[in-house]
């Protein structure tokens, strides 16, 4: 009975370590996003990465985890810290994506382009706001954003540089706005690995205005693309797509 008893004391100073792990992982995620809604970004719920697919129900989903769970994404996009919270309880292993174009830009780089680059910046003391890494190779400016500008002539939408289901065939520079949104840390990208997103910069960061970045970013991606001409031909030394 006395070996019984201490087995079952072993059982449950285990059961009680793991609990503890992952309301502390738990309680980790919703700092995070509480960070980033603090920031002013506008966060939605996104699905997660599920065996080798996705949790949504889409066969052969081409971004599994990294889309939003709802088509109202834009609308339903919130920093509201009760409704982040009311979130991140009810789907505990949800990604979040934040909406660009309504309270910032993201400047989307090669994860070596955007060292380079903010090794640059920050040589040459130009403020840089929030910056993430992504464990896939990318690296993601946040800045103010071009938001509807009062000449329409004077704003494109994201699609016109990249969609967020086509982004693998834009190598160089993707600048999400108006109609785009990129996955938020802590998002992960695999299911069952630590593979997913981190802040390089902390979200609470000031937002700088996007063309204080855009020659060290473009400059970097341009480096990136003709150091591979085989792998992207098309792309001659241009940071993005010619058209």
């Amino acid at each position: 009975m006395e070996r019984e008893g201490r087995f079952s004391q072993w059982l449950r100073r285990r059961s009680k370590s793991a609990d503890d792990t992952a309301a502390e992982a738990a309680r980790a995620r919703e700092d995070l996003l509480l960070a980033s809604a603090a920031a002013g970004f506008p966060l939605a719920p996104a699905a997660c990465p599920e065996g080798y697919g996705c949790s949504c129900e889409r066969i052969g989903c081409p971004t599994p985890g990294r889309h939003p769970v709802s088509f109202a994404w834009q609308t339903q996009a919130s920093s509201d810290p009760e409704q982040i919270l009311r979130w991140a309880r009810s789907r505990p292993l949800a990604n979040f994506i934040t909406a660009t174009g309504l309270a910032h830009d993201v400047l989307d780089v090669p994860l070596s382009a955007g060292e380079s680059a903010l090794e640059r910046l920050e040589r040459e003391e130009v403020e840089v706001g929030p910056v993430a890494a992504t464990s896939d190779g990318r690296m993601h400016f946040y800045t103010t954003t071009r938001g509807t500008p009062d000449d329409e002539d004077e704003w494109w939408p994201c699609e016109l540089d990249c969609h967020p289901e086509t982004m693998d065939e834009h190598p160089g520079m993707r600048w999400h706005c108006r109609g785009s949104y990129v996955l938020l840390p802590p998002s992960r990208l695999e299911a069952d690995s630590g593979a997913g997103l981190s802040w390089v910069r902390a979200p609470e960061r000031e937002l700088p205005d996007p063309l204080t970045l855009l020659e060290a970013l473009t400059d970097a991606c341009a480096v990136y693309v003709a150091a591979q001409p085989d792998e992207f031909p098309e792309y001659g030394r241009a940071s993005w797509p010619v058209r």
